[in-house]
């Protein structure tokens, strides 16, 4: 496929969306033998929501080859998940299975490099992208059990280009064509999601045609007490939608229903697919974010390579008008895109805390 050389996607300039203070490789830290984890890595137990064991809650699987032939009842399966789950697996997703394979052999290479050649592509002090975490905002911050590395890929414009050019030649080239690939499929879910809303097409086409599109390749360690801490803060995921493409069978993420934590058992060659903020604000509140999180444990490393869609740039986010009227009205505030990320770059993960920001005071 080649490049997207649109005019929006090449005129873009590059923009900061924020910092994050630079913190140690915990894959360098699990490297040594460790009796107990360091302090800023032990979490307080406050947390008793159960983790559910019912075997048969499993998030919703949706086709998207059934989808794609106008499929009412797959199309309702889509709107059900969006509104009551938040989450979802598709399955005959149109990715080639070899691409998959190629890109998680060079994802895997890629957190094998030594921490020397790592520390080029580390972050800068005052932009987030690279290897590190994300969002931490103070030195007393607690810290999450996993690196990451995380990267702005379209538009062209927007990459920063120093850091892209600096990848292994073969993760660079996989990058690209898994990048459009997967850009191809949210835009795709994105339509679907328009027909299952009654929305007018334009809408989600103006909105969404060009957005933003960056990934976060996580890498999760064993831990020795992997009880104490988290492999992810959990939070809400800024963007519209999440494509998560996990590269092997370690299970680690969990979604919160009803008050108890799910685990996501991702199935082979599929994708796990969450809805953000942004499609909460967008859909004025019929679909859901939902919180979720990463766990470790002692024995088995876990990879995952999460790739984030949003907006345009240049567009103000809100309610889609055509899903507003005075018997439903707006129930989010309106914001330049760039200023809500901005703003979200800022704070440290807290839950679902910066949607409730996003609320029009007394809004239900």
């Amino acid at each position: 496929m080649e490049k997207d050389e649109s005019p929006e996607s090449t005129a873009t300039v590059a923009v900061n969306f924020g910092r994050s203070i630079i913190v140690p490789s915990v894959q360098e830290l699990a490297r040594k033998p460790i009796v107990n984890l360091p302090p800023r890595y032990v979490r307080c137990s406050d947390d008793e929501d159960p983790v559910s064991g019912d075997a048969s809650e499993s998030v919703p699987v949706v086709d998207v080859q059934r989808l794609a032939r106008g499929d009412p009842v797959e199309l309702e399966k889509l709107h059900f998940a969006c509104k009551d789950w938040g989450f979802f697996q598709v399955v005959n997703h149109g990715v080639s299975v070899l691409l998959l394979e190629e890109f998680k052999q060079e994802i895997k290479s890629f957190f094998d490099l030594s921490y020397e050649e790592k520390q080029k592509l580390w972050q800068q002090p005052e932009n987030h992208e690279g290897f590190g975490q994300l969002l931490v905002v103070s030195e007393e911050q607690k810290l999450d059990w996993s690196d990451m590395f995380y990267i702005t890929t379209l538009p062209l414009g927007l990459r920063k280009a120093d850091l892209f050019e600096k990848l292994p030649e073969n993760l660079r080239n996989k990058l690209e064509e898994y990048s459009l690939e997967v850009k191809k499929l949210a835009l795709l879910i994105l339509g679907h999601m328009a027909r299952a809303l009654k929305m007018e097409a334009e809408e989600i086409r103006e909105m969404f045609g060009d957005g933003v599109q960056s990934m976060r390749m996580n890498y999760y360690p064993p831990c020795p007490e992997p009880d104490m801490t988290i492999g992810f803060t959990p939070h809400s995921d800024a963007v519209a939608l999440t494509i998560l493409f996990q590269l092997n069978e370690t299970v680690g993420l969990q979604i919160k229903r009803e008050g108890r934590w799910v685990p996501v058992k991702p199935l082979h060659n599929a994708f796990v697919v969450n809805i953000g903020d942004i499609m909460e604000i967008f859909s004025n509140g019929i679909y859901r974010s939902i919180e979720h999180r990463a766990t470790v444990n002692s024995t088995k490393e876990r990879l995952s390579v999460a790739t984030f869609y949003s907006c345009r740039l240049d567009t103000v986010l809100g309610p889609a008008p055509s899903l507003i009227s005075c018997d439903n009205p707006a129930i989010f505030r309106r914001v330049p895109l760039e200023a809500y990320f901005k703003e979200f770059f800022s704070r440290k993960l807290n839950g679902k805390s910066y949607l409730d920001f996003m609320r029009i005071a007394g809004a239900l």
